[in-house]
């Protein structure tokens, strides 16, 4: 496990379970939303974005954290692991919104208040035919191991086989 994809519906966790599996792999991570995000959450122009991801990908290890459909092929195409925190919709919608209300991001960017708005709580409920979309691209690329969590109990648990001695990993959120 060198070059890991953590991704998942906003408010899984992905950002709190990323940090923990670096700091239990050594691998450097990257939080997608501080390289995607420009200053008032203002979306970057063009070919901007995939130029940076290629950029991101580039190395021989990594952790990235974060969906970025659009991306998520040429990503999954670098990657050799996926952990997909496929958490229920009702517990990712309040962790977002407990998240913006409370100007509490675990990934600490610094881009002004989230947003939280209908559309946003809206792709968070149907983020479910996004996840469909993102496993067929996953499904299509053999080379992938693909790690599937529903919970912070099964995060924990499987973090735990990763991690020497006893139980390093405390509360995942």
């Amino acid at each position: 496990m060198r070059r890991v994809l953590v991704i998942g519906s906003p408010g899984a966790g992905k950002s709190t379970f990323a940090r923990e599996l670096a700091m239990l792999t050594n691998l450097p991570l990257t939080h997608l939303d501080a390289e995607y995000w420009l200053p008032g959450w203002v979306r970057p122009s063009g070919g901007v974005w995939e130029a940076r991801v290629r950029q991101l990908i580039a190395p021989d290890a990594w952790i990235l954290d974060g969906n970025y459909t659009s991306t998520v092929g040429l990503r999954a195409g670098r990657a050799d692991t996926v952990v997909v925190l496929d958490y229920p919709r009702a517990l990712c919608l309040y962790r977002a919104v407990r998240r913006a209300l409370g100007n509490r991001r675990p990934d600490r960017l610094n881009l002004g208040r989230e947003p939280l708005d209908f559309n946003f709580l809206k792709f968070i409920w149907t983020f479910p035919a996004v996840a469909r979309r993102q496993d067929a691209e996953l499904q299509a690329r053999p080379h992938l191991k693909v790690v599937r969590l529903h919970s912070d109990a099964q995060a924990r648990a499987w973090l735990k086989t990763l991690a020497p001695g006893p139980d390093p990993v405390g509360p995942l959120l």
